[in-house]
């Protein structure tokens, strides 16, 4: 696991990105350990994250075109509206 600065987060952010491509990285400050940066992905794999699939992965599949959605249209309110 890298561990990298406040300092060194803010000057090359694109490194810290790449770096917590392969494992998560530890970010100091003030020489402490104070935020770890890592992959969306990670974050959903050690945070348990049984959602399942969103809407865009769904659509994004290639099962898509089997998706049956109904949205029902909600009753009328009542009022009419004059112009």
């Amino acid at each position: 696991m890298a561990t990298i600065s406040s300092r060194e987060l803010n000057q090359d952010i694109g490194a810290a990105k790449r770096a917590a491509a392969v494992a998560p990285v530890v970010v100091t400050d003030r020489g402490k350990p104070a935020f770890v940066l890592m992959t969306y992905e990670e974050y959903r794999r050690m945070s348990g994250d049984k959602a399942g699939p969103t809407m865009l992965d769904l659509l994004a599949s290639e099962d898509a075109a089997r998706i049956d959605i109904d949205f029902e249209r909600p009753a009328q309110s009542g009022r009419d509206v004059t112009f």
